[in-house]
């Protein structure tokens, strides 16, 4: 028993070093994050990883129209926005999927949306309010971020069940951290929300657009939601409030006129 105690201690004191020493200063958000890939490596999974994303949502949308449109809006964004100077290479694709309402974005740049929610969008700034919360993803780094939590969980949670010898209590120390890492999340998609405000704005478009988003959102989701502390998403009421500050913050004397909406 000691010397499984001992051994418990040294693989969990092993990945907690391991995770509290990797940190890397974000030059976009200015936050000091413990991640677990260099910006190369997670281009390489991003690429990686995309064709089966996509398949998941019925592959690649065929209509050129829409693509092409998304496409012109996602490069906008990126050109005209602090996102230029980041190291990723963006690709903004339409999936063909016309029941799910969804946008999802990989590591290193590959940006999704889906027939379903891009038929619920009426202007271009909404599509763009939709891809500029995307981005925030990638230039926040988050999802190194969650690759570094998982490991330093998966590391204690294996500490966990080398120290008791228990299966059930690691299964429960897994939950835990699972519920943790869905907070961070949530804190996640907060920030993106506040960096998709700034991306679209210095890119012409009106942020109140985003506004709008939360509205669609809302409505899709009515009826079908958990709770929001179990949700992967804050409730778009509660976002539309934040965004709401986030504009009134970065336009103090009120949003400018001939913005793209």
């Amino acid at each position: 028993m000691k010397g499984r105690l001992l051994l418990a201690a040294i693989v969990a004191l092993f990945f907690t070093a391991s995770y509290f020493l990797q940190s890397s200063h974000n030059p976009i958000t200015g936050e000091h994050q413990r991640v677990a890939l260099s910006p190369e490596q997670e281009i390489a999974l991003g690429l990686q990883s995309a064709p089966q994303m996509a398949a998941k949502f019925g592959g690649v949308t065929r209509n050129e129209r829409a693509s092409k449109a998304v496409k012109a809006i996602g490069e906008r964004l990126v050109a005209r926005s602090v996102a230029a100077k980041a190291p990723y290479r963006f690709a903004f694709h339409v999936l063909a999927d016309p029941n799910t309402v969804n946008a999802f974005a990989l590591p290193g740049g590959p940006i999704f949306i889906t027939e379903g929610l891009l038929r619920l969008l009426r202007t271009e700034g909404e599509v763009a309010a939709v891809l500029g919360h995307e981005i925030g993803h990638v230039v926040a780094r988050h999802s190194a971020e969650h690759l570094a939590q998982q490991q330093f969980m998966q590391g204690l949670v294996g500490a966990v069940a080398v120290g008791s010898g228990d299966y059930n209590t690691a299964q429960v120390a897994q939950m835990v951290g699972s519920l943790i890492n869905m907070k961070y999340g949530r804190d996640d998609e907060i920030e993106s929300d506040a960096l998709g405000v700034r991306i679209m704005s210095e890119a012409g478009y009106d942020p109140r657009s985003m506004l709008r988003v939360m509205e669609v959102l809302a409505k899709a989701s009515a009826g079908a939601r958990q709770p929001e502390f179990l949700a992967t998403h804050p409730n778009p009421g509660n976002r539309a409030e934040r965004i709401q500050a986030e504009i009134a913050k970065r336009f103090a004397g009120g949003v400018p006129d001939g913005l793209t909406r």
